[in-house]
């Protein structure tokens, strides 16, 4: 009796060491930051945010109401960077410290700071204008191809110079103010001045650093031009109260890149919607958690339908009268 309790005990252990065996490999070949999370499972979500303005703020709720529908348990921290890139580099870092299961960077110098804290957790940009230009990429064909995808807020470049035109037809001397540690601002200077330059007008461009210089470059460029630019840059947009009291106080009529610059300071604007950009964004990382999708396989996604809006105020204090297809700002 006692050998066959023995044999019996064996043969548990056995089974039991194998079963130990069979989940451990099961474990390794679906570790890491590829395995699907089920949505009864917590999820972590880190978000990196460059600086507070309406735009980014925007696009990072949309984000985070949009993985809430499929993660309403989700734990997601939002840090914002006050406009500084090597605190954006220090929250990424603490975010893959932590082993969150996404990053999500909202304006480009929270991306290449993602970018270079892993190579291995899945991270989504978002309010990022050219992912080839911000992540150094020649002959960019719209797929990173790595642990990077995520949505750009590009809005068509040709079409914002056009408007300048066709507002400010007397425009001879157009001026650009943008922040000089933007890689996306440079860009869509580059692409704007070209445009204008090509339709015989003169484009003078000056860059500013932080906060700090912003209202001596641009009292300085409004004494040279007849009509400002301001591209989706992120510093620009953090100090658009700023740059309003100095084109309010001259009469300078400014053309912006995006909606939330317009609102403070501008006459008119092409803009894409933020928040809209953040839900696609969002949308893109549920497909990621839930295994829907390979990251490296997303090409990065644009917004199809952007918007002319106006500001009706700044456009009565001014003289200037749109047409019916422009819609006020909110």
């Amino acid at each position: 009796m006692k050998k066959l309790l023995t044999a019996l005990l064996a043969m548990m252990m056995i089974f039991a060491l194998v079963g130990c065996s069979s989940g451990n490999n099961s474990q390794n070949e679906e570790g890491g930051n590829d395995t699907p999370v089920e949505t009864n499972t917590a999820v972590s979500v880190g978000v990196v945010q460059l600086v507070q303005h309406a735009a980014l703020d925007a696009a990072t709720e949309g984000f985070v109401q949009e993985v809430k529908k499929a993660f309403p348990d989700a734990d997601i921290v939002v840090q914002n960077a006050a406009g500084d890139s090597a605190t954006c580099s220090t929250i990424c870092q603490g975010f893959v410290n932590d082993g969150v299961n996404l990053i999500m960077a909202n304006a480009t110098p929270a991306l290449q700071a993602a970018v270079s804290a892993t190579g291995d957790i899945p991270i989504l940009g978002t309010s990022v204008t050219e992912y080839g230009v911000a992540l150094g990429i020649d002959n960019f064909d719209g797929l990173v191809g790595s642990n990077v995808s995520g949505t750009s807020d590009l809005a068509p470049l040709d079409q914002q110079a056009q408007m300048i035109v066709d507002l400010f037809p007397d425009t001879k001397k157009v001026g650009i103010i943008f922040c000089s540690n933007e890689a996306n601002s440079k860009y869509q200077v580059e692409v704007v001045t070209k445009e204008l330059e090509a339709k015989g007008i003169e484009v003078v461009s000056k860059s500013f650093t932080d906060s700090n210089d912003i209202a001596m470059v641009c009292e300085d460029l409004c004494s040279q031009i007849d009509v400002l630019y301001i591209p989706t840059d992120n510093q620009a947009a953090s100090c658009a109260e700023t740059i309003a009291n100095i084109v309010l106080d001259k009469k300078m009529p400014v053309i912006a890149g995006e909606e939330g610059i317009c609102k403070l300071c501008g006459v008119a604007t092409l803009t894409i919607d933020y928040f809209d950009l953040g839900v696609e964004t969002g949308k893109m990382a549920v497909k990621v958690l839930n295994g829907e999708a390979k990251i490296e396989e997303m090409p990065i996604q644009y917004f199809p339908e952007p918007v002319k809006k106006y500001n009706p105020e700044i456009c009565e204090l001014l003289g200037v009268t749109v047409s019916d297809e422009f819609i006020a700002v909110e």
